[in-house]
């Protein structure tokens, strides 16, 4: 079988693939329409989200067995589309599941006892002990949505920690030892820290805007390592001008580029994202919590080992 390989990945992707026997080429710079001149070629391909996997793409690729993404989601890919042409279908939640749920973690932590204000203060000759301190963790109750392989793991790490962890999912019957799985009404009842897991679709699509944000009945502090386009990001502002949000981690932002590889699709810079770049209670990452370098290879192990077990 002949596999292109679209994006750079950890080099044990393609040395374990050509070990077993797979033909691997690499088109990192061509266009997508470039692409899709060659795609008939080619078995399966290998992408992260360099560009999106359409109609057209899927047409012009003739022979295509499989598509593989070197990521959680595959909303980069007209799934349905492809799957009517017998396209298997291949992601890695697996992969960097962990990753995610230490990152998310460590946000909250890093909020909570105003690590990064804290730390920028100091070095700036600032020694302001009463001003900086933290809230815990231990009593609060910990509210997720979307409890699939990245709410699982966010709740895992949760386990040291005194706190009611609590899901709501739109699959029954997903919570575990680590969660109990619960309504969205009550989880709007009870949260204080609320984490957001959700995959990419139309019911995450701008999920937290100011209507379902004032359904809670506290204050609560918002975390997001799924989706920026799960959080309406100027209804996110006014609610934490207003005290109904106390603070927030973002992961991600509903500017990025669908590559993920840049924010904005211009140069101008919206008013809300400028009011959480000044906010003291905001805590900014590039969309790096699935992005660790242990990660890396296990998102390549995990492409690899699924590649095999279905076409070797």
């Amino acid at each position: 079988m002949k596999i292109l390989h679209l994006d750079t990945n950890h080099h044990l992707l393609i040395n374990q693939l050509n070990d077993l026997g797979f033909t691997n080429d690499e088109d990192y710079t061509s266009t997508k329409s470039g692409v899709e001149k060659i795609i008939s070629e080619y078995d399966g391909i290998v992408i992260r989200s360099r560009f999106k996997i359409d109609k057209q793409f899927v047409d012009a690729a003739t022979n295509l067995k499989f598509i593989a993404r070197v990521g959680a989601g595959l909303e980069s890919i007209d799934c349905e589309y492809a799957e009517s042409k017998n396209i298997k279908l291949i992601a890695a939640p697996e992969g960097n599941s962990n990753a995610v749920g230490e990152h998310a973690l460590g946000m909250i932590l890093s909020l909570f006892n105003n690590l990064n204000k804290g730390d920028r203060e100091v070095k700036n000759g600032k020694w302001l002990r009463e001003n900086n301190r933290g809230i815990e963790l231990d009593g609060l109750t910990v509210g997720i949505i979307g409890y699939g392989n990245m709410g699982k793991s966010f709740a895992k790490k949760l386990r040291g920690f005194d706190v009611e962890v609590i899901c709501y999912d739109i699959k029954n019957g997903v919570g575990d030892e680590n969660c109990k799985q619960v309504s969205l009404q009550e989880l709007q009842q009870k949260t204080d820290v609320l984490s957001l897991h959700t995959p990419f679709n139309k019911l995450s699509h701008n999920m937290v805007d100011y209507a379902f944000i004032g359904q809670f009945k506290k204050p609560f502090w918002l975390i997001n390592t799924a989706r920026g386009s799960a959080v309406v990001t100027s209804d996110l502002v006014v609610a934490l001008k207003e005290g109904e949000v106390l603070g927030a981690g973002l992961d991600v932002l509903e500017y990025e580029k669908t590559s993920f590889e840049n924010l904005f699709e211009n140069d101008s810079l919206p008013a809300a994202f400028e009011y959480l770049t000044n906010s003291g209670n905001v805590l900014l990452s590039p969309h790096v919590a699935g992005w660790t370098v242990t990660s890396k290879t296990k998102l390549a192990q995990t492409i690899v080992n699924k590649i095999t077990a279905n076409f070797s």
